[in-house]
């Protein structure tokens, strides 16, 4: 009889794959989302992301109403950064209707969309930091500071986070008075928290070890797989529309693009903050520079705000796009010569760079693709348009 003893500890088990399902309801996936993974003991070998939960059929709501009736239901998208949704519309509606926007209002419209970007890349460092178990110590930093921002945005528009603030040719009203003083004074003081979370992350021996080489995008992939973003410019490739486009008046701004090295999560962190350092160098020029009077909004459009049926822009088409802090969001909208657009369509950049979700866990642990999923930096109102 053959002893336990003798059975080599070398010997190959045969073992099955186990089949589990993360979310819709957990909150590592930020939302209504779920993750279909196949694992081999903890490694990841099949994951399919399930999404379609939070759908609301926004652009076909979206054709059955009037082109100013959208801006609020663009809010809805990414519900973080309501002001850079509003962006993309209006520079679709004014491509299609060839309306000029006034100097006051396109730096309005730029120091909200830069005050947005360091909003949502605050806030996604700490739900980061927080899917890699930090708890809410980092989470509960990165919002205190955001909540300076959205005091601001409530001060503005009348509400913190869904703000249907643009217009189409400006913005819906002057800034309140002081408010601009008020702006440079969160600014004059927000280096300095950026220099001490990053003084507690950065270097994190615990952070470089689950960050680094972990979720790695290679360049060819990013670019195949149609990505924008941090999440390209992690991967090394330096590509920002406001660069590109030079929309708006980005073309007036002495900024970089920070690029990563290995398109880890590592990188995709880093990059947001250099990108938020980038961000106060462009309200600093823009406060520096933006008229102390003139209008709000282009005269052209401004009698359709009190009659919005009566907007009907050219037979036509346009696509308008921005540097949402995500990446490339567009708005593709076409024009029959009606109140309400014929074709309306939004290229929603959480949903592209979700596709390759799959590609980047592969391999990895299953705490991993917490970390992975997180350094996306996916909304689900923005997925499931």
């Amino acid at each position: 009889m053959k002893n336990k003893t003798d059975t080599p500890l070398t010997e190959d088990f045969d073992t099955q794959t186990l089949q589990i399902n993360v979310g819709p309801q957990h909150p590592a996936t930020h939302g209504v989302f779920r993750m279909d993974l196949t694992l081999d003991g903890e490694t990841v070998v099949r994951l399919k992301p399930v999404m379609g939960y939070l759908h609301r059929n926004h652009e076909q709501i979206a054709e059955n109403m009037t082109y100013a009736a959208s801006m609020p239901y663009t809010d809805r998208l990414d519900y973080f950064n309501s002001m850079s949704n509003n962006f993309g519309y209006a520079l679709a509606v004014e491509k299609l209707a060839g309306i000029e926007v006034p100097e006051r209002a396109d730096y309005i419209r730029v120091i909200l969309a830069e005050l947005t970007r360091i909003v949502n890349h605050i806030s996604v460092i700490g739900f980061l930091l927080n899917d890699l178990g930090a708890f809410f110590t980092p989470l509960t930093y990165a919002f205190r500071e955001r909540e300076k921002i959205l005091d601001l945005f409530e001060e503005i528009a009348g509400s913190r986070m869904m703000c249907n603030y643009f217009r189409f040719g400006g913005v819906k009203r002057d800034l309140p008075p002081g408010l601009l003083e008020r702006i440079r004074t969160m600014m004059d003081v927000f280096p300095r928290f950026l220099d001490e979370f990053e003084a507690l992350l950065t270097d994190n021996d615990i952070l470089c070890l689950r960050c680094q080489n972990v979720g790695v995008l290679g360049r060819e992939l990013a670019l195949n797989a149609g990505l924008s973003g941090p999440m390209l410019r992690a991967s090394g490739l330096g590509y920002d529309i406001r660069k590109v486009d030079r929309y708006s008046i980005y073309g007036r701004f002495d900024f970089k693009v920070p690029v990563g090295s290995k398109g880890d999560v590592y990188d995709r962190y880093y990059v947001r903050v250099l990108e938020m350092r980038e961000s106060l160098k462009i309200l600093d020029q823009a406060l520096r520079q933006i008229p102390s009077s003139g209008d709000i909004i282009s005269r052209k459009a401004a009698p359709f705000l009190k009659a919005p049926r009566n907007f009907k822009p050219p037979v036509g088409e346009a696509y308008g796009r921005v540097e949402s802090p995500k990446g490339e969001l567009g708005f593709y909208v076409v024009s029959d010569g009606s109140p309400q657009p014929w074709r309306y369509h939004v290229r929603a950049p959480s949903l592209i760079n979700l596709t390759v979700l799959e590609d980047l866990c592969i391999g990895h642990k299953l705490a991993d693709a917490m970390v992975i999923l997180g350094s996306i930096d996916i909304v689900l109102g923005e997925v499931d348009h």
